[in-house]
């Protein structure tokens, strides 16, 4: 029954990463526990309901109660993964900065960071990393803050992060971007405070597609979710002074060409 529950959540942990799949895991597993879906009624927006619709959302996932909801459904991840249990969401990440060369003692940032729990992951890997995070939502770092004493967080918003240029040496994009209207200026932010490494972490992606924007519920609150044109997504990166260096799929559907991936940048010197 623990197999069972766990693969339930990993599975939900994937409805964002792809409309059409989402679709299907939906049906076949429901609910998981005493709170909504993690992702669910997902339409997909037309070109004229778009700009209203980022507007009117734009600060859903400031909601205070999306985080118990949340942590709910993390606290089974990380305990999974402490135990050796494999968590590609986790894992992913993990591969990624093991493959960097910086040293120990090296500062990461997590915009988006809701709850702080990749503090945990990163930990448990002793990668010799000083984490520090932001979320746009108050009650996210509230949260944070209560769990993590002894870890900066900040309430931030991506599209106006109030770090000085170059603040840290990696800089972690943690699965938010889908979520900002600006996105674009959200990729330039996150490559002017980071040294060295930019990461793009469990980013929905289409091929072949243009940008497709979502009206969804996320943990039971209305919201809005982007699936990047690929192509337009790493030309983002380029003009922003990013190289991409590494390229990590945690899910991809090829007849329809969605995926979900993490992607991996070095500064470029300018």
């Amino acid at each position: 029954m623990i197999l069972i529950a766990y693969m339930r959540s990993i599975c939900r942990g994937m409805l964002s990463s792809s409309s059409r799949l989402g679709k299907l895991l939906r049906r076949i597993l429901g609910k998981r526990g005493p709170y909504p879906d993690v992702s669910c009624d997902y339409e997909l927006l037309q070109d004229e309901d778009m700009v209203g619709e980022q507007a009117r959302l734009r600060t859903s996932w400031q909601s205070p109660e999306i985080p118990q909801r949340q942590r709910f459904l993390v606290d089974s991840q990380l305990s999974a993964h402490k135990r050796g249990v494999a968590t590609p969401v986790f894992d992913v990440l993990v591969k990624a900065l093991r493959a960097l060369s910086v040293p120990a003692g090296s500062s990461v940032l997590e915009i988006g960071c809701s709850s702080g729990y990749y503090s945990e992951v990163l930990a448990s890997a002793d990668l010799g990393l000083v984490y520090s995070g932001c979320d746009y939502s108050p009650a996210f770092i509230e949260m944070a803050e209560e769990k993590y004493p002894d870890i900066a967080f900040d309430v931030q918003d991506a599209t106006e992060l109030r770090y000085a240029d170059r603040s840290f040496d990696i800089v972690i994009s943690g699965c938010c971007l889908l979520h900002i209207p600006e996105y674009s200026v959200a990729i330039a932010e996150t490559a002017r405070v980071t040294g060295q490494y930019a990461i793009f972490h469990r980013t929905p992606v289409v091929i072949g597609r243009s940008t497709e924007y979502f009206r969804k519920k996320a943990y039971g609150v209305e919201t809005v979710e982007i699936h990047f044109n690929e192509e337009e997504f790493i030309g983002l990166l380029t003009q922003s002074g990013l190289r991409l260096v590494a390229t990590y799929t945690l899910d991809e559907s090829i007849p329809e060409g969605s995926a979900c991936r993490t992607y991996v940048c070095r500064k470029v010197l300018m």
